[in-house]
């Protein structure tokens, strides 16, 4: 059996500037607690405390992480932004799984809090990667080259962990639509969730968005 739980641990404020918006939009951060026959994953750990200037940007208020490292055996970050691998460091030893891309990225500077990089047992992986049986890692590049999401297959079900993909449940409503145009590189792994889903009910959990989608993936288009 596979369980998850979401954590509550905080919210920030994005700059009406930043997102092309009339106003600023405050944005919770929210991380995933998997357990499965095999151990127990966490999916992103939240802001860190980050630099001054990022601080004064982004006003977060933070939650305390509250899982105890001894229960973690995995670490699976969808990317290396500040908001999404805040408490990394609080788990030494626990491999993080990254994909190659996206640590470069993180690594060449200007991509997070650079001092939120050491420390963490960063371990690279190019595409899927399955954990166990029922939890695959599957690349869904957009928000970042190296965005990668989380598929939960239960058997009659599927939930997809779908960090930052789409930053609310609505887009990702508006990209199952028909008549939507999917941007690349959004088209294949859309497609790729779609077949592992293979016409089962899907349930897809956000980072950013307490809403959630459900439904049946349509097929690739």
């Amino acid at each position: 059996m596979i369980s998850t739980t979401c954590l509550d641990l905080g919210h920030f404020t994005r700059p009406a500037a930043e997102w092309g918006g009339p106003y600023d939009r405050r944005e919770p951060v929210l991380a995933y607690l998997v357990r499965h026959p095999g151990g127990t994953v966490l999916f992103d750990t939240g802001m860190g405390e980050g630099s001054p200037e990022t601080d004064a940007h982004y006003r977060p208020a933070r939650r305390p992480l509250t899982v105890d490292p001894a229960e973690v055996g995995l670490v699976v970050n969808c990317h290396l932004h500040f908001d999404h691998i805040g408490a990394n460091q609080r788990f030494p030893g626990v491999p993080a799984l990254v994909q190659r891309t996206e640590l470069a990225l993180a690594r060449a500077g200007g991509h997070t809090i650079d001092s939120l990089l050491p420390g963490v047992s960063w371990q690279e992986i190019d595409g899927e990667h399955a954990i166990a049986p029922g939890v695959l890692v599957v690349p869904t590049p957009g928000h970042t080259a190296g965005h990668q999401s989380l598929v939960l297959d239960h058997g009659d079900r599927v939930t997809v962990l779908a960090g930052q993909a789409y930053d609310f449940a609505h887009e990702f409503r508006a990209a199952c639509e028909p008549a939507h145009k999917l941007r690349d590189p959004y088209r294949a792994w859309f497609a790729r969730l779609a077949a592992l889903a293979a016409g089962r009910p899907a349930r897809v959990l956000f980072a950013h968005d307490r809403d959630l989608w459900e439904g049946v993936l349509p097929a690739p288009r």
